[in-house]
């Protein structure tokens, strides 16, 4: 089957159903075929092997931290260090949606403790947000991941005049420069999450626990980072770190939904539709996979998300079949080119503010 890739568009999806059958039956025969396969079944044995892999990096990571001393090549333990807490992050977030153990419990404690602990992030913060995005993927006003902030992902959401304006009309060529500080946002949401519980459903008992393991991470990490280094040099270690990590990570959730189509608030859109038509999947092979924690599979993820990534490969191809023969379209492309898309669609929402109906891209991507 060839894949049409739909290239970007700030769209309006209206339709109650789309492709061909019920919504119901639309989803429950993909379902179908993935539980034929058995692709829903716990793979423990995988991310136990890759949670020792990554403490055994990290581990040696340290090691030579400490043998290089008052030395510039520090910087490079640094990166290292920014692309192990991003794969913790993947763990974590797997944890969530319970695709590593068959007890919630169990998950809960593995994404908590590693997402909090290891990255630094706030758990029940970050569930709560997310579970929102999976729920109502693009759709205004209902996908906090689309919600209006220093990007604006959609025309709306411009300001009218002023320097945040100006900003806006070169937000895709600034969005990637802009990722360098996301590792700071990232850490300074989880500690403004524990100490006021804004934006998250935590009991009062999870934010004291996540509060002592931010606590005890944060003064772990920094006591040896300014301990062992000279100010100047930890500085920069920690800089490198942060711009590595943010990079990463929204350079791994960036290419999945920027630039596809948005749904309305009000939309009425079988869950079928709604997760494919508003998913891209990216290409790319096994290196692509460990870079992107396997959401390079977006469109698998968003239809089955507890589904563990070993089997999202092979899901992948049901999938494109099932979707082929509803007529729905199927959309992936190449890592690059994602970022071509997310940096073109970005600019587009700056220059188009003002009416984006007169855009010949949301014409051609509408769907009726």
């Amino acid at each position: 089957m060839t894949t049409t890739p739909v290239q970007s568009g700030y769209t309006r999806t209206r339709p109650a159903t789309s492709g061909r059958g019920s919504s119901t039956s639309t989803y429950s025969a993909v379902l179908a075929q993935v539980k034929e396969h058995d692709l829903l079944r716990r793979r423990t044995g995988f991310y136990w092997s890759l949670f020792g892999s990554l403490v055994g990096t990290l581990a040696l990571a340290w090691v030579a931290f400490s043998f290089l001393g008052d030395s510039w090549f520090q910087l490079i333990v640094a990166g290292v260090l920014g692309v192990l807490f991003t794969q913790f992050a993947f763990l974590s977030h797997e944890a969530a949606h319970r695709q590593v153990f068959a007890s919630q419990r169990w998950n809960d404690r593995a994404g908590r403790y590693v997402g909090t602990f290891l990255v630094g992030l706030s758990y029940s913060w970050w569930m709560n947000k997310h579970t929102r995005h999976h729920g109502n993927p693009n759709t205004v006003g209902k996908d906090p991941d689309i919600a209006p902030g220093v990007i604006a992902f959609i025309p709306e959401d411009v300001p009218a005049s002023g320097l945040k304006r100006v900003f806006t009309r070169f937000q895709g060529w600034l969005f990637f420069p802009l990722l360098t500080l996301e590792g700071i946002n990232l850490h300074w949401s989880a500690v403004r999450a524990v100490i006021s519980g804004t934006g998250t459903t935590a009991d009062r008992r999870h934010r004291i626990i996540e509060g002592t393991l931010l606590a005890a991470r944060f003064a772990i990490y920094l006591t040896a980072v300014f301990w062992f280094l000279p100010f100047g040099m930890a500085c920069a270690f920690l800089g490198v770190q942060l711009a590595v990590f943010g990079v990463m990570m929204g350079a791994s959730f960036a290419p999945n939904h920027k630039g596809m189509p948005t749904i309305a608030h009000d939309a009425k859109v079988d869950f079928f539709s709604r997760q494919v038509r508003t998913s891209r999947n990216i290409r790319g092979g096994w290196w692509v996979s460990f870079l992107m924690g396997g959401l390079n599979y977006q469109v698998e993820h968003h239809l089955f998300p507890s589904m563990p990534r070993p089997a999202l490969k092979q899901a992948r191809l049901l999938v494109r079949d099932h979707c082929d023969s509803l007529d729905v379209p199927y959309t992936e492309t190449t890592l690059l080119r994602s970022y071509g898309i997310v940096v073109a669609y970005l600019n587009r929402v700056g220059l188009a503010a003002r009416d984006p109906f007169t855009c010949p891209m949301v014409s051609q991507l509408r769907i009726n």
